[in-house]
């Protein structure tokens, strides 16, 4: 098992990162707690031209200041007040190209991951859709813009292949307010994982 090396993320295609990293295995180590999950769900969002995208059209805030780091670098941001949401920066500093990260097949660490989900007893939805799988993984808004692979958040390769036939793909969930820009396919998942959110037809 290998971490993935900057250059993986710091390349001009998101869309091709976005699909490149199902099966790859994030680990977080946070508060001398460890897990893991297999990635199994993730949506693209391109920047400047994209409608969908929090940095749509050169806008730049405090909230998304970290989508203009470099390549490899998280950013997390509050959604509805709740759910903090794990994106990965990637392409050159300043463009702020990101995917999101959707879903996750847990491997190490579940009574952590059920410990902070509040449940009694495991489910699916433990790391199925952007908030939950946050929240098992114990990210919050302290680790945004900090380097992936350093601190508290990592992305290995375990050798793990999809194959091309088991990748879906469709338009990404929640983004009805960017017009037809919201009808683009940029979502891509592991078809027939439980562990994906919303529909899991292509």
């Amino acid at each position: 098992m290998k971490l993935l090396p900057k250059a993986f993320f710091k390349r001009k295609d998101v869309n091709q990162i976005a699909v490149e990293l199902l099966g790859k295995i994030i680990i977080t180590k946070i508060n001398g707690e460890e897990v893991s999950v297999r990635i199994v769900e993730t949506e693209a969002y391109v920047h400047f031209v994209d409608k969908a995208s929090h940095a749509f059209n050169g806008r730049r805030t405090n909230r998304n200041e970290h989508m203009y780091g470099e390549g490899g670098t998280a950013y997390i941001y509050l959604c509805y007040g709740i759910h903090n949401m794990l994106n990965i920066v990637t392409s050159d500093e300043g463009i702020a190209d990101a995917i999101l990260i959707r879903a996750g097949e847990p491997i190490n660490g579940t009574d952590i991951m059920l410990r902070r989900s509040g449940k009694i007893k495991w489910d699916y939805s433990i790391t199925r859709g952007p908030g939950n799988i946050g929240k098992a993984l114990g990210i919050n808004k302290s680790q945004s813009g900090l380097p992936l692979n350093k601190f508290e958040i990592f992305i290995y390769d375990d050798g793990y292949i999809v194959d091309k036939n088991m990748i879906g793909k469709s338009k990404r969930i929640g983004v009805d307010y960017a017009g037809d820009d919201a009808l683009l396919e940029y979502r891509y998942f592991i078809k027939g994982n439980p562990y994906v959110s919303g529909k899991i037809k292509s």
